[in-house]
């Protein structure tokens, strides 16, 4: 059986980066281009995602842009099987398209439910599904999921999000040790606090919460968001070493651990966080 001694790292690999046009995505297709890798930038902005590949191959990495709707099945595995066919090989995946509806429970829809349930969870499954028996027949890919820390620890006021997140590293774990039977690889990032569209509900999201823009960057800046650029290289260098769960920024990892520890200390944190909240803004 082949083994994973056939992945390119990354030098002239073949990657394709879902939700590729901004933010994680973006800096994630940039800096697999730098490290000489083709990038498929795959997103439904596709005239941001073809602006992002003309800079790539300004720069002369390679890079093209597709349109894809995650949530789309056959399309994502269009999108899997021509990259795949056109350059005869495909190393890596980054199931990384995802959106956030912020806001407490009880003023979800059901539609909110179903819309996150299927970018955030239902993208990273077809992805997966798409790329999963090339890789065993080939005997080698990475099939890297974007989760978050809310996928790891109680997130009040993010429940949906949470839910979706907590679903891609129970998959990612899961299939990991099953994919390794096959030569294929399975890691699962999450990020903490990323300066990303994301903070402020980005396009195809929202943050249904009572609270005033400045109070929110605010709250965000007092967590020190990352760069996306600086996030990428790190996350990069993590992947090339096979690691399963990646957290960066490594404050956000201390959290984890120390969660882990005691997972009363984390819930009662996250109350804390929820009353304090609730108290400045009055959101439940």
């Amino acid at each position: 059986m082949a083994k994973n001694k056939n992945i390119r790292i990354y030098k002239e690999a073949t990657a394709i980066v879902t939700g590729g046009a901004s933010g994680i995505g973006k800096a994630i297709s940039q800096e697999l281009a730098k490290r000489g890798c083709e990038v498929v930038l795959a997103d439904l902005q596709i005239k941001t995602a073809k602006d992002v590949a003309t800079e790539i191959r300004d720069s002369g990495g390679k890079a093209r842009a597709v349109k894809l709707d995650v949530t789309d099945f056959k399309a994502t595995e269009n999108v899997v099987r021509e990259a795949y066919e056109r350059t005869g090989r495909l190393d890596y995946i980054f199931n990384n398209a995802g959106i956030v509806i912020g806001g407490a429970a009880n003023h979800y829809c059901i539609d909110d439910w179903n819309k996150i349930i299927d970018v955030n969870l239902r993208g990273v499954i077809n992805g997966t599904q798409a790329v999963y028996k090339i890789m065993i027949k080939n005997g080698f890919g990475h099939i890297v999921n974007t989760a978050s820390m809310a996928g790891i620890m109680p997130n009040p006021l993010n429940v949906a999000y949470g839910t979706t997140k907590y679903a891609v590293v129970g998959l990612s774990q899961s299939l990991r040790i099953e994919a390794a039977h096959f030569g294929v690889r399975v890691s699962v990032i999450c990020p903490g606090l990323i300066r990303t569209p994301i903070m402020y509900g980005g396009k195809y999201g929202a943050i249904n919460m009572n609270i005033p823009t400045e109070k929110l960057s605010e709250m965000w800046e007092k967590l020190k968001p990352m760069a996306p650029d600086v996030f990428a290289k790190k996350v990069l260098n993590a992947v090339a070493k096979n690691k399963a769960i990646i957290i960066v920024p490594y404050f956000w990892k201390i959290l984890w651990w120390l969660n882990r520890l005691s997972p009363v200390l984390g819930r009662a944190f996250a109350k804390k966080h929820l009353t304090k909240m609730q108290k400045e803004f009055d959101l439940l």
